[in-house]
């Protein structure tokens, strides 16, 4: 699984590399010089036909910058290297390898150009590529003064843009960028890829991100807790532990999804159909009783279970006793999808949470009755997989929307921890947090899974896999893979507009089926 660095992280292990190892940093600067070339000629074709400006601030991006110049130089580009500042505020490697350009600019025929910017100076009127060497993954805040100046014309280009590191303006520990922030079109990650890359407004900035080696050894790059990491399709095909050729029905995973009433009959269907296509050998859902002519003409493999309800046709504490035996012969359970309000459900939710030991995903409505209720009531040991949406969250937690969404890593790590529970906050990009720290960004899906019901599919993947004997935690971040990658066929099939969350669901067996490594056996 890769890692997601911040800025502090990366910045340490670069500190490993020249303490104990002895690599100088020059040598780092000059290797991600180079790789950054490397990487820009296998995305844009070769830098020999092009214009090309290298806008470089005075830290080690810049740095950076100035060695992208000479090696764009040397395989015959034309490069003008653009300094935001003055040349006696460059320090350090940046301050070398800026003296190193400016002597190389000298020579005939070479290629480069060097320049100083001062405040109102004109940009240049033409621009093939520009490459942004302005600010490092240490920026924070707004840009302002020449560097903003800067952002602002590269904005305005038509030119390819290439980010160093990071665009210009976007924090790299949580995406979060100012009113003016470069718009890459694609970019080089040095090391390893950095959070921001793929959160809040930063995923939107970075275009395509690639990872640069820069002769850091992966071993010395490991994290061992709490740390932050990229789900993508090799970790997913993991979750699932082979199928026994034996197996029969109900050792292949029993899941009992609890929802539904009189205004939402659709949810709780979407999720038990969602957890029969995972491979859950068997589903039965529990609902109000006299929803039952309406489930029973819209299912067919699942097994139906009508439950006492109230006057408003919810589930009620009427219903708590058989929901618990069902739940004792479940391996997981999915709480929540269309179970409505009513005072009286969310009480048989709290009860009924109390009352299990069956691992449970709760999502929806049921989030709800979790609000202001300390975990201890559930018992510390107990399985808790909560799948809110921002609004859900913002219920559960107290951080609004806007917030959670611009500190997405942050703020699953923190519920996680104070809700004692795998908190999988839903979203561009969906982020799933343990309560020990570790948080999982997901890689996959579109923006055409922003249709209603979507949710309930998710909460059915994850049940499914949590049955068949994956872990809570792998089956939290497997599941959100598989959903986003069901998406995906979705809008492959139907178009992002079109797609509906049944669309979504019919497309989980063939999202597992694609899964790397993954056979019939399994």
């Amino acid at each position: 699984m890769d890692v997601l660095a911040t800025a502090d992280l990366m910045r340490g292990f670069d500190r490993q590399a020249i303490a104990a190892l002895g690599i100088p940093g020059l040598t780092l600067m000059e290797n991600a010089g180079r790789a950054f070339v490397d990487e820009l000629e296998r995305a844009r074709g070769p830098v020999v036909s092009a214009e090309t400006v290298v806008v470089c601030g005075k830290g080690n991006n810049g740095g950076d910058g100035f060695v992208i110049a000479r090696h764009i130089a040397n395989r015959g580009g034309s490069v003008l290297a653009l300094l935001l500042a003055p040349r006696r505020s460059v320090a350090g490697d940046a301050r070398t390898n800026l003296d190193i350009a400016l002597r190389m600019s000298r020579l005939p025929r070479s290629g480069l150009r060097v320049k100083e910017m001062h405040a109102g100076d004109p940009f240049p009127r033409r621009a093939d590529i520009i490459v942004d060497a302005v600010f490092g993954t240490g920026f924070t805040g707004d840009a302002s003064g020449l560097p903003r100046e800067a952002i602002s014309w590269i904005n305005g280009t038509r030119a390819f843009v290439a980010a160093v590191d990071i665009p210009s303006g976007v924090d790299a520990g949580t995406g979060k960028a100012g009113s003016d922030a470069v718009r890459a079109d694609f970019t080089v990650a040095m090391g390893l890829a950095k959070i921001g890359h793929y959160v809040g407004r930063g995923a939107d900035l970075s275009g395509v991100v690639r990872v640069a080696d820069i002769s850091i050894p992966p071993s010395l790059m490991r994290v061992r807790r709490a740390g932050v990491f990229r789900v993508g399709a090799v970790d997913a095909a993991g979750v699932l532990p082979p199928r026994a050729r034996n197996a029969h029905k109900y050792s292949a995973g029993n899941v009992l999804v609890i929802g539904g009433s009189r205004a939402f009959t659709g949810a709780p269907l979407m999720t038990a159909q969602a957890a029969l296509r995972t491979g859950a050998g068997s589903v039965v859902l529990a609902f109000p009783a006299s929803l039952r002519p309406v489930m029973a003409r819209r299912v067919t493999e699942v097994i139906l279970s009508p439950l006492p309800e109230t006057p408003a046709g919810t589930l009620g504490l009427a219903a708590l006793e058989e929901a618990l035996r069902r739940a004792g012969r479940a391996d997981a359970v999915a709480l929540g999808p269309g179970l409505s309000r009513e005072e009286e459900t969310l009480r048989f939710v709290r009860e009924f949470l109390a009352g299990t030991d069956t691992p449970v995903v709760v999502d929806a409505d049921a989030l709800f009755a979790l609000r202001g209720i300390s975990p201890a009531k559930f018992g510390t040991s107990h399985v808790r997989i909560l799948t809110p949406h921002t609004g859900e969250f913002a219920a559960l937690t107290g951080i609004e929307a806007p917030e959670a969404d611009a500190m997405r890593v942050s703020a699953a790590r923190d519920a996680a921890h104070a809700l004692r529970s795998i908190v999988v906050l839903k979203g561009a990009p969906t982020v799933t947090a343990a309560p020990g720290g570790t948080v999982y960004v997901n890689s996959s899906g579109n923006p055409g899974m922003a249709t209603v019901g979507s949710g309930d599919v998710l909460t059915g993947v994850i049940a499914g896999m949590l049955a068949q004997g994956g872990s809570a935690e792998a089956s939290s971040w497997g599941g959100v893979y598989v959903h986003g990658r069901a998406g995906d066929i979705a809008c492959e099939r139907h178009g992002m507009r079109g797609m509906v969350a049944t669309d979504i669901a019919e497309a989980v067996a063939p999202a597992l089926a694609a899964l790397p490594g993954l056979t019939g056996a399994r």
